[in-house]
């Protein structure tokens, strides 16, 4: 099971940091900042989907929608500008080690 947790960090530090390199890119495209700035809004906001007060389900919401929405969104870039953020990111985790 510590396995899975892991395995999902790792995924997420990944598509996170692709984000953020894909945001900075120049060609990025125009909805990607609003939509990332909405998610952040999301993530923050005591407003969810499913009330946080129901035992367990309440931050299922936010640990599966937010992941989800961000992978969706790196699948929805062009092509050359993940490349590019995926050698950013590529880069900058071989530096940190």
């Amino acid at each position: 099971m510590w396995k899975r947790f892991s395995a999902l960090w790792t995924l997420l530090r990944r598509d996170g940091r692709l984000l953020w390199f894909a945001l900075r890119h120049p060609d990025a495209p125009r909805w990607l900042r609003p939509a990332s700035f909405g998610l952040v809004l999301y993530a923050i906001s005591p407003i969810d989907l499913i009330p946080d007060f129901i035992l367990g389900l309440g931050i299922v919401d936010d640990v599966v929608l937010i992941p989800l929405a961000v992978h969706f969104m790196l699948k929805a870039l062009p092509p050359h500008v993940l490349r590019q953020a995926e050698a950013r990111a590529g880069a900058t985790t071989v530096r940190a080690r």
